[in-house]
């Protein structure tokens, strides 16, 4: 056994899924997610993709992103909106509130902790 783990989600089945009907704002987003990999306390490692729409999101836990291909605009409550693309890197922290409105099908890798 290795403690390095590869994020490749060549060999993975992406899970299929959307926001809930009640929090997206406009268009038919639809996700695909390859969890890569996972540990104790809520450790989430891989790669999710959307296709393009605006939803509500709220974030409970913490989760790092890096943007590797499309362009968003993730807007919290009462704050400004940020454009990301390619290359971009950042931080959700738990308490985030706001919409991530896809324009251009984004996929990034993610860790999360919850």
């Amino acid at each position: 056994m290795t403690n390095i783990v590869k994020i490749d989600f060549g060999s993975i089945d992406p899970e299929h899924g959307e926001p809930a009907r009640d929090r997206i704002v406009s268009g038919d987003p639809k996700f695909r997610t390859w969890n890569c990999d996972e540990a104790e306390g809520g450790i989430y490692a891989g790669i999710w993709e959307a296709t393009p729409g605006k939803w509500r999101i709220a974030y409970d836990e913490w989760e790092f992103c890096h943007i590797l291909s499309g362009r968003s605009i993730i807007t919290e409550e009462g704050g400004d909106e940020r454009h990301v693309e390619a290359g971009d890197s950042f931080v959700l922290r738990p308490g985030f509130r706001g919409t991530w409105e896809v324009l251009e099908t984004t996929r990034k890798e993610y860790v999360i902790r919850l």
